[in-house]
């Protein structure tokens, strides 16, 4: 196997534990004497771990209690019969042949209850995952990316933000940590700043635990800039309001 002679670009692989064998050995021996790289490494890492919390969600408060109501009304199979009696199968007695076909009813109909109760919620979680993990394999590729490079920045509000960039993927991630709550009527906004216009880089979420989901932001070009603003809930076209950020993004 040959070894790459440029190392550097491996941090975003390394970070994901993505690089193994005789790579792996020369890339930590290099950690050891590249202090950027190290710094680098170190930051992926936590990135990572950030948009991992970042994406957990726990059920509905509300699906424990629809699902135990529908037991609480369906009725329990019979026990299973003897070995005997199933060698030696007997004819049902009236009583039985009577109550057997309400019993079948009933537990159709608690089925249905309980089928319907996550049916209902594992569509709009399916929806929900299939959204988070396709922006999973997006926030991956970029962290994996060779070209994978981190820079922080501090807000005029306070707070930090943070991006990701990868300018062969052409695609940047935002998280932030520590920004000033907003009213519901404002949202920070993100944008990319280009030497001849400015366009949005989506919104951030509202923040859980003083950090915000990651946003991903692609189609970077060249002399790119990222800024944040403060604006009406929604967002607009352009920005209103002086940038609270405006960084260079990391090449």
């Amino acid at each position: 196997m040959r070894l790459r002679q440029d190392l550097h670009p491996l941090t975003g692989a390394y970070a994901l534990d993505a690089v193994d064998g005789p790579e792996r050995e020369a890339f930590e021996d290099h950690l050891r004497r590249c202090q950027p790289c190290d710094n680098e490494v170190r930051g992926l890492a936590e990135t990572a771990t950030s948009l991992a919390l970042a994406v957990a969600e726990p059920p509905p408060a509300s699906l424990r209690t629809r699902v135990m109501a529908a037991t609480a009304v369906t009725r329990q199979l019979p026990p299973l019969p003897a070995a005997d009696a199933v060698r030696q199968p007997r004819r049902p007695r009236p009583d039985t042949a009577s109550w057997f076909p309400r019993l079948a009813t009933g537990l159709v109909a608690a089925c249905l209850v309980i089928a319907v109760a996550f049916g209902v919620v594992g569509i709009s979680a399916e929806h929900r995952l299939s959204a988070l993990q396709a922006q999973n394999r997006a926030v991956a590729a970029v962290l994996s990316a060779p070209d994978a490079h981190i820079a922080s920045n501090r807000t005029s509000r306070g707070g930090t933000a943070t991006v990701v960039v990868s300018h062969s993927e052409a695609t940047m991630v935002v998280t932030t940590s520590g920004l000033p709550g907003l009213p519901s009527s404002k949202v920070y906004q993100l944008w990319l700043i280009g030497p001849t216009r400015t366009r949005s880089a989506g919104l951030l979420p509202a923040s859980s635990a003083g950090r915000t989901a990651p946003v991903l932001a692609s189609g970077l070009q060249a002399g790119d800039k990222v800024g944040m603003t403060v604006e009406p809930a929604g967002g607009t076209s352009q920005p209103t309001t002086k940038p609270i950020l405006v960084m260079s993004l990391p090449v």
